[in-house]
């Protein structure tokens, strides 16, 4: 089903926008793992709404709770589920809209597919939905760093024409990407970009931006082949987010320019094991980590709903103007990073269960 992901951590979120809440089932977490909601909550609290001017003004404080699967603090192997209250809704912002398909927003394909729609908010398209994957993934991040040391950093590398400079892979941490409200590490480029974003809020208009993210200490081996690849699982949870445009990997579209001659990895010796001197491949070769930090960049489009009037045409076809009420983000980056974060852990972490179970037995 559309709302399931995974293979052995497998994740099914639930709720729409303005609905009485909104969660999340995972399976396949493994018992014994020490977790409170206090585990979860520093990535919901980076992904909610309201924390800054340069988001929309919806104030969630987005407490997570866990409703099952825990006992005295700890898993217990069994479904764990978790829920989160939709606490400011205003469907009633959205009366207009409802019978004008917002332009490049969502409205119109589901009407089509389904034959009715949440007209509040976008429902399922809405990236209050992501408030699952996120919880998930927070959970699916802390076995990852407990047991196999594996850390996962994202943040902002541009914003509209604002680019930052590349910090280093092997250094960029969650703290330093946090110490700007735009969470983008390079500070001279953050200040452009948060100038920026103020302007198109008070404008009533949006910008679109990247995230970049870096996933470390990943053990050579995960992924499969073909339709499996490591890459093709990041690309399609990425691209499953709400207002992702595109994803590349390593050298992505630059590398198409390059000579085979500059763009291969030669292999060197690292220590006891085998590593490569320069990182075109992004960690992943063949659709399987080989060991290196794996690093990809997702693009993603302004955000659709905004106050200007846009001329467009009711369902009817009939000429209408929509000026989009409600509360909406100017630019959906800094609060994608944490759902950046989250998507790559739910990959990764099945990734790394499903290669345990292969290896498992002995013959």
């Amino acid at each position: 089903m559309s709302s399931n992901f995974g293979t052995i951590y497998r994740v099914s979120t639930f709720g729409e926008s303005h609905c009485k809440a909104v969660g999340v089932v995972i399976d396949g977490c493994p018992p014994g793992l020490d977790l409170v909601e206090a585990d979860i909550q520093p990535q919901l609290d980076r992904r909610r709404p309201g924390q800054s001017s340069l988001s929309t003004d919806r104030q969630e404080q987005d407490r997570v709770t866990i409703l099952s699967g825990t006992e005295n603090g700890k898993t217990l192997g069994t479904p764990i589920a978790l829920q989160v209250a939709n606490r400011d809704q205003r469907p009633g912002d959205y009366g207009e809209m409802a019978a004008i398909p917002r332009p490049s927003h969502a409205d119109y394909t589901y009407q089509m597919k389904y034959g009715i729609r949440a007209s509040s908010g976008g429902g399922r398209s809405s990236a209050r939905e992501t408030i699952g994957t996120v919880a998930a993934g927070a959970v699916a991040d802390k076995i990852l760093r407990l047991k196999y040391g594996i850390e996962i950093v994202a943040w902002v590398g541009s914003v509209g024409n604002i680019n930052s400079r590349e910090p280093d892979h092997l250094t960029i941490s969650r703290e330093w990407v946090d110490e700007t409200r735009v969470r983008c590490p390079d500070k001279n480029a953050a200040i452009e970009m948060e100038k920026l974003i103020v302007e198109l809020k008070d404008a009533g208009d949006s910008i679109g931006g990247t995230v970049s993210c870096v996933i470390r200490n990943v053990p050579a081996g995960l992924g499969e082949p073909t339709y499996e690849k490591l890459e093709a699982k990041l690309a399609q949870a990425m691209l499953a987010i709400p207002a992702t445009k595109g994803f590349e990997i390593g050298s992505g579209f630059s590398g198409s320019r390059l000579r085979g001659s500059v763009h291969n990895d030669p292999f060197i010796k690292k220590g006891n094991i085998l590593g490569t001197a320069t990182n075109n491949s992004g960690g992943i070769q063949g659709g399987i980590s080989n060991g290196e930090p794996i690093f990809f960049r997702i693009a993603f489009k302004p955000p659709a709903t905004i106050s200007l009037p846009q001329d467009t045409v009711n369902f009817q076809g009939e000429p209408a103007t929509l000026e989009a009420k409600g509360r909406h983000d100017p630019c959906v980056v800094p609060r994608a990073v944490a759902i950046i974060e989250s998507m790559s852990a739910l990959v990764i972490l099945d990734m790394a269960m499903r290669q345990e179970a292969r290896i498992a037995t002995k013959f």
